[in-house]
């Protein structure tokens, strides 16, 4: 996927104004509009431009774009990095294509998994708006359950219409067996109110940091497990880790490398828990010594026939 400079598509400075971006937007929309222009690529270039007005015009795409852009220039290959969109605090509206827009892989990539929290308060109320925000948290707070300060980064618009980032933490309760993709509101930490009304609501989409050894599946939780060509084998009891810590694993003769072993309730708590499943990975050792090569050629002769490729040739 392509990195997408929307000011280089509008012709605008990276500091340009949300009036210099309008009028850019205009006159190039009047340019390559379908049932006016005559250019022979109208159709795909007035989605280019569409698209990057809709990100440089909105204070809060814009802040998070420029962000995740510092890195990249156009046409340069993008992934987003892991967790990018964490600890932005955005208006509680869908990020995704509005209107029946058909946006890219680029634009959904940035935007199009946002919560959906609009819609909550009639226009006339003068209840401020809600907001959302994704946050990652370790996998063991989510097993024991914790309080957490966060910081969220909340795009601010000044008098000139430039955005910048302010910060503000929060201390958030994270309940015990909360899962990823779960929100958690927090009652008035939304937009102000008006006139006296009272201020609205902040979503947390909960998202797992990336651990070193487990990932998780919903409430299942999944474990590579090295063991050893003689534990698969013969057998053996090993300790293994979990989020909610090391336990006695056995294995049972003859496993496979792929092998899953069920630990029945040990995933995320829940009503009922999740399980946790270590997948066995068979670990052979380095032949580095003379008594290591021997080992592996008294193991060869005590397997004349066995191939383990075999079956490429039935």
């Amino acid at each position: 996927m392509e990195f997408k400079d929307y000011y280089a598509t509008l012709g605008v400075d990276r500091s340009a104004s949300a009036e210099e971006i309008k009028r850019a937007y205009r006159k190039l929309a009047r340019k390559y509009h379908p049932d006016v222009s005559k250019e022979a690529d109208a159709e795909a270039r007035f989605k280019e431009v569409s698209e990057a007005h809709e990100v440089l015009s909105d204070p809060e795409k814009r802040a998070a774009y420029d962000e995740v852009g510092q890195r990249y220039q156009r046409g340069q290959e993008f992934q987003p990095p892991p967790g990018w969109d964490s600890g932005y605090e955005f208006s509680g509206r869908d990020f995704g294509a509005e209107g029946g827009m058909d946006f890219s892989d680029f634009f959904e990539s940035l935007f199009g998994r946002a919560a959906r929290h609009a819609g909550r308060r009639g226009p006339m109320q003068a209840a401020g708006g809600d907001h959302h925000a994704k946050i990652l948290i370790d996998l063991e707070d989510a097993y024991r359950g914790a309080r957490r300060t966060i910081s969220l980064r909340v795009p601010v618009t000044d008098a000139q219409g430039g955005t910048t980032l302010r910060e503000r933490q929060l201390d958030v309760n994270i309940p015990k067996g909360v899962r990823e993709g779960q929100h958690l509101r927090l009652a008035g930490q939304g937009g102000p109110g008006f006139g006296g009304g009272p201020p609205g609501d902040l979503y947390l989409e909960i998202a797992f940091r990336p651990h070193p050894h487990f990932r998780v599946d919903s409430r299942d939780v999944y474990l590579d497990l090295p063991v050893t060509p003689w534990e698969a084998a013969l057998g053996a009891t090993v300790a293994a880790p979990t989020p909610d810590g090391r336990v006695q694993l056995a294995i049972p003769s003859g496993s496979a490398s792929g092998r899953r072993l069920r630990l029945k309730g040990k995933g995320l708590p829940g009503h009922p828990p999740g399980d946790m499943y270590a997948v066995l990975n068979i670990v052979a050792p380095p032949a580095t010594t003379d008594a290591a090569k021997d080992a592996y050629a008294a193991l060869a002769r005590a397997f004349p026939r066995f191939d383990p490729r075999g079956a490429w040739e039935a």
